[in-house]
């Protein structure tokens, strides 16, 4: 039941992230802390959203703007590299504290998202975007703001943004597995939501220009605010 109850919710996550660009990482790695231990939750929600963007990036691979992925990458590897140091810093017990915080941060603090817009540089973007993923798991709010302003078509904004997320998980997979995580222990839940993330990106192709992006955006931030208040509330309950 765990894995069908995931499969469905990484359909949904994925759809979500499929239609309006942003929200379905957040959301998913918001829900995961109830069904999988500290020290798998962000390896295995790497794995998903790797899966989820790279089908999306397929799907709209004639979208993509490829002249802004060598920059990206090579901020990204610089940041997994300096950033991966702090996996042994930080006590797991407290990752879902930085996940809580940083959902609520992105979502509601104009402050916090002016300093981000700050780094209106792909290299820079995709430095603390890759790094600080090993942390709080889903940071595709750090490039959304640039590609918007660098491009005016939605369409291009979001297989870009897919394409560099993509890029974003599939090296913090490696890092996961060179520090011996071992993701055959998941095998069953990693096989339904990688299934129901690629459905979802697929069904968000052919939903995205039938559904009202600004209302379901609404809807979607009070959702994530209630669920990062949840998980930051089960760290001190």
């Amino acid at each position: 039941m765990t894995e069908l109850f995931l499969g469905i919710i990484s359909f949904l996550t994925s759809t979500i992230a499929g239609i309006v660009g942003i929200g379905g990482g957040m959301m998913l790695i918001a829900i995961l802390p109830s069904f999988l231990p500290l020290n798998a939750l962000i390896p295995v929600h790497g794995l998903t959203q790797m899966s989820s963007n790279l089908s999306r990036a397929v799907f709209g691979y004639k979208d993509i703007q490829f002249e802004v992925v060598p920059k990206f990458l090579i901020g990204s590897l610089i940041g997994i590299g300096l950033f991966a140091t702090i996996l042994n810093l930080i006590s797991l017990n407290y990752v879902p504290l930085f996940i809580g915080a940083y959902i609520l941060l992105s979502l509601w603090s104009a402050k916090f998202n002016e300093k981000i817009k700050r780094y209106e540089n792909y290299y820079i973007a995709g430095f603390f975007q890759t790094g600080l993923s090993i942390v709080v798991g889903a940071t595709g709010p750090l490039t959304m703001t640039l590609l918007f302003k660098d491009y005016a078509n939605k369409e291009k904004v979001l297989a870009t943004s897919a394409a560099l997320m993509s890029i974003t998980h599939i090296l913090k997979v490696f890092v996961f597995i060179y520090f011996g995580f071992v993701f055959f222990d998941y095998i069953g839940i990693i096989i339904a939501m990688i299934v129901g993330a690629v459905v979802g990106s697929w069904v968000a192709t052919r939903l995205r220009d039938k559904i009202d992006g600004k209302k379901f955006f609404l809807i979607l931030k009070v959702l994530l605010t209630v669920l990062a208040i949840h998980i930051i509330v089960k760290v001190f309950v």
